[in-house]
């Protein structure tokens, strides 16, 4: 390329102020009152009152709720949980998994919008913002005034409402796994062990950084479910939709202009914006950033009220309706997901009524298959690690089923056991080889409960001789 040929370069000065990335301005959130929001608040209320109040309920004098990790036991209401009963847990994740599948692809994100852990704290944080420092225009201009003895008290008064709300968030956690009626005692009067304290502050600090300043980031960004809801939503699922075939055009305002010209019934008012919690706005259409909470149906339909005009410019709906197309209730992914949903709870709670509070386990010798005594005699040595898994004692008897030539030696017939406890029993078996010809058997030791002769157990095992 020639002189004359090449192209001309201009010099232009670098930008200077520019960031990368654009500082986020919290969101205001308005308050609105309503059919759907008066439901969300008893979904509200019935998450906090359930997770608050749960450890301090009491069953047969002991807590009804705990997971004592030390002891690898879980309590629940008369019932206990060892590790080798993992089957149950895996069978409530799938349990839960499926019924999220379920309602998701039915009712869109209602999980997100109603019962959520980060939707419900971040409600009740935003309850005591507005307790504080007034609705959305209030904080705003509290927000953008100088610091005054008026900002410095209601501010505050709100982060202290929202730490003692964390510390009773972690503290109750805590409770789950340690005694409750010890632990809080023991927390004001300072003499917490290191490690409770050390998940109290995690958990306190968890909930105060996510309900009181990260909010909808956490929905936004952390949160996997907004990521693949779209995979289980189809075009029959109930969402929450702006009608824009009645909303449109907007005119704010109005909806007729001079009578000529035909206007929508969106009066382009923004409160829709104004009340999502994600700061959102649905006549955009469907996004991932929609957690169903239906704040702006509440306020869509109020502004219609008091304009006049039908309630449900923005409602829940499906997109074939929308479109005006027939909508179907019963497809085949939502039946499949309700037929495994029954079978996975009748199986679970067949298992759990089924479930024998007893378990018996049986260890040979690992040193040598059998020993013959000085007498002649073959001996087979076992452990059998019986566990309790009732929260009562209990008296067991110990028999051995097998061929007649075989005798139990040095082991306890009957024996008991406190609830919730572990027993290894020493047994010994005989074989007097001089009355029957050598040969392998097997063999099953039986445990039996005395005061509950429903609670029986057999555990298959081989008895060796020499060949």
């Amino acid at each position: 390329m020639t002189q004359r040929e090449r192209i001309p370069v201009q010099q232009v000065p670098a930008a200077t102020g520019t960031a990368l990335y654009a500082r986020r301005e919290p969101i205001q959130v308005r308050h609105v009152t309503g059919l759907y929001q008066r439901l969300r608040d008893i979904g509200m209320g019935g998450s906090l009152g359930l997770y608050f109040l749960l450890p301090w309920v009491q069953y047969d004098g002991r807590q009804a709720v705990l997971f004592d990790l030390p002891q690898r036991r879980f309590d629940i209401f008369g019932l206990s949980f060892w590790p080798q009963d993992f089957l149950f847990l895996a069978w409530a994740l799938m349990l839960a998994a499926f019924a999220l599948f379920f309602f998701t692809v039915l009712a869109g994100r209602v999980y997100c919008g109603y019962v959520c852990p980060q939707t419900t704290w971040t409600r009740l944080f935003s309850a005591i913002e507005r307790w504080s420092e007034g609705d959305r225009h209030q904080r705003q201009k509290l927000a953008a005034a100088p610091w005054s003895l008026n900002k410095l008290w209601r501010r505050a008064a709100k982060h202290s409402g929202w730490l003692a709300v964390a510390v009773a968030t972690g503290l109750t956690f805590v409770g789950y796994f340690t005694p409750v009626r010890e632990l809080v005692p023991a927390f004001f009067a300072g003499h917490v062990g290191g490690w409770a304290l050390f998940w109290i502050g995690f958990f306190t600090i968890a909930t105060y950084g996510n309900a009181g300043f990260m909010r909808e980031q956490v929905c936004l960004y952390m949160c996997p479910y907004a990521r693949f809801q779209s995979v289980m939503f189809d075009a029959d699922t109930l969402i929450v939709s702006y009608d824009a075939g009645r909303g449109e055009p907007r005119r704010r305002g109005v909806r007729k202009d001079n009578g000529t010209t035909s206007a929508g019934d969106c009066i382009d008012c923004n409160l829709c914006v104004q009340v999502c919690p994600t700061g959102i706005d649905i006549r955009d259409g469907l996004q991932y950033a929609c957690i169903t909470c239906a704040a702006c149906i509440d306020a869509c339909d109020d502004v219609m009220q008091r304009v006049s005009r039908p309630t449900g410019l923005i409602r829940y709906t499906t997109g074939h309706a929308l479109a005006g197309a027939r909508q179907t209730l019963l497809r085949p992914r939502l039946i499949g997901y309700g037929i495994v949903l029954v079978v996975l709870s009748v199986l679970f709670v067949w298992q759990l009524v089924d479930r024998v509070p007893l378990q018996l386990d049986v260890l040979r010798d690992r040193h040598q298959l059998y020993r013959v005594t000085s007498d002649g005699f073959v001996e087979n040595s076992y452990r059998l690690e019986v566990l309790n898994k009732s929260q009562t004692p209990q008296r067991y008897r110990l028999t051995l089923e097998g061929p007649d030539v075989l005798t139990m030696i040095a082991a306890p017939i009957e024996f008991a056991m406190p609830g919730g406890t572990h027993r290894a029993l020493p047994v010994t078996v005989r074989f007097d080889p001089y009355q029957d010809p050598p040969a392998s058997h097997s063999i099953w030791f039986r445990v039996q409960s005395l005061d509950d002769p429903t609670l029986e157990v057999r555990h298959e095992s081989r008895f060796i001789t020499p060949q």
